[in-house]
């Protein structure tokens, strides 16, 4: 009896679900691949409904008092939850406070669902919500979960006032969020939503209906959340040359004949390992800092700890490298030669920035073509210039691979020439590399 009541409630849950689904999509057509990306378990264990990026879990009874009562919160509620999906909220928590970061991520949600002007979700707006969004616009560009989050953090907000905020904008159950990266879940979700993310991008702005632009501010968050994460590193080793060095191929000779060689005759092995193996190694490239009075120094101290600790990897510094630490803003103030890890520590630990001018990347440029000329570089593979301006760009594409690195607290769009990179990394993303290695 009580299976059969079990099915029951489990067909009207799924039924609620897809009708919620439906509804969604004929006003949302952009999402269709979201609203359509979960399958629906029956779970009497969630408040009312939760999700793990695979799922929907569902409360039979607080599922069904919710649809009868309120279609619109029901509506919200399986929005809610493919939003936090779409923005990665489910797999980003890192080492983040966790009910600090549910918040948040609540936080951003509601703000781009109340900023959706659609009858199917629409519900009058709290004081407190107003509130909080307005504090949090006057200093953010676009409410991003990670920016929030900064920001709850700098308000030391007391218990109360946090209970609060969770009241107000809390709505899905968090409990099923894969919390180690290093589980299978957490990256079978990550990459599920990587590419769902993507597609909605793509859809949002080649959509010509009006409800991709009426979306509040979904694109400009799902810009931010797609764009490359914690890329720097992976950049930096990109730099890296393919140069033979005299060490031990251990994966070029079997050790199984090698021993028995040695067994059977004495001292004769049967194969010689080689000794000469190709390895990737970091060997010239310059580091251009911007000075420019935006540039603060914590953050290039940040910076050059990141590339510091990419350098010193185990294997991935020649026993002597060439690098140029070159500090300028509208000229070239200073210059700095880096032979070899300790020089480099040594740099960092002293780093004192000089000029606060105007930005002009063409003296740095002219700079380094300068030392290639005089024999200073002979095999630069690339320049990094690390700034959070925007300034005067060389006209002539230069011989070396260049990527511009823009500090910015949030998302926006810098124009740089086709022939450079572009990486946009603020400073957790840096803390975030950081955190990933170790």
């Amino acid at each position: 009896m009580e299976e059969k009541l079990n099915d029951q409630l489990n067909q009207i849950g799924q039924q609620i679900l897809a009708v919620t689904r439906n509804e969604l999509y004929i006003h949302m057509r952009f999402l269709d691949v979201a609203l359509s990306s979960f399958f629906y378990v029956m779970d009497s264990a969630v408040d009312v409904f939760a999700t793990d990026g695979m799922n929907m879990f569902f409360h039979p009874a607080g599922l069904g008092g919710i649809y009868r009562q309120n279609r619109v919160s029901m509506n919200r509620g399986y929005l809610h939850m493919v939003l936090h999906c779409i923005l990665h909220h489910v797999t980003r928590r890192h080492h983040r406070e966790k009910n600090l970061w549910n918040l948040a991520c609540d936080i951003a949600v509601e703000s781009i669902i109340d900023r959706w002007y659609i009858k199917c979700i629409r519900q009058p707006e709290t004081r407190l919500r107003k509130d909080t969004y307005r504090k949090l616009e006057g200093v953010m560009k676009v409410l991003t979960a990670e920016g929030i989050y900064r920001n709850l953090v700098l308000w030391k907000l007391s218990e109360n006032e946090q209970q609060e905020l969770h009241r107000e904008f809390h709505v899905d159950d968090h409990r099923y969020w894969p919390e180690d990266p290093k589980q299978k879940m957490h990256n079978e979700v990550e990459n599920k939503w990587k590419n769902i993310s993507e597609k909605t991008e793509t859809d949002m702005q080649t959509f010509s209906s009006e409800a991709s632009q009426e979306s509040g501010n979904l694109l400009k968050q799902v810009q931010v959340e797609n764009r490359e994460r914690y890329d720097y590193r992976e950049f930096l080793r990109k730099f890296s040359v393919l140069r033979e060095e005299v060490t031990i191929d251990p994966d070029s000779f079997d050790y199984t004949f090698y021993t028995y060689g040695l067994r059977m005759y004495g001292n004769m092995p049967l194969i010689e390992p080689q000794e000469w193996k190709e390895v990737k190694k970091v060997e010239e490239f310059a580091v251009v800092i911007d000075t420019s009075m935006s540039c603060s120094g914590d953050l290039v101290k940040k910076f050059l700890e990141e590339t510091y600790s990419v350098l010193s990897e185990q294997q991935s510094f020649f026993h002597k490298v060439n690098i140029h630490m070159i500090q300028c803003d509208e000229t070239v103030q200073n210059d700095r030669k880096i032979t070899d890890e300790k020089e480099l520590k040594e740099y960092m630990e002293n780093l004192e920035l000089r000029g606060e001018g105007g930005t002009d990347f063409r003296p740095a440029f002219a700079y380094v073509d300068q030392l290639i000329e005089s024999g200073e570089f002979h095999r630069l593979k690339g320049l990094i210039y690390f700034t959070d301006g925007k300034g005067v760009y060389p006209k002539k594409m230069p011989a070396y691979e260049t990527a511009f690195v823009f500090m910015q607290e949030e998302y926006e769009d810098t124009q740089v020439p086709p022939w450079a990179m572009k990486l946009i990394i603020d400073e957790e993303d840096l803390e975030e590399g950081d955190r990933h290695e170790h």
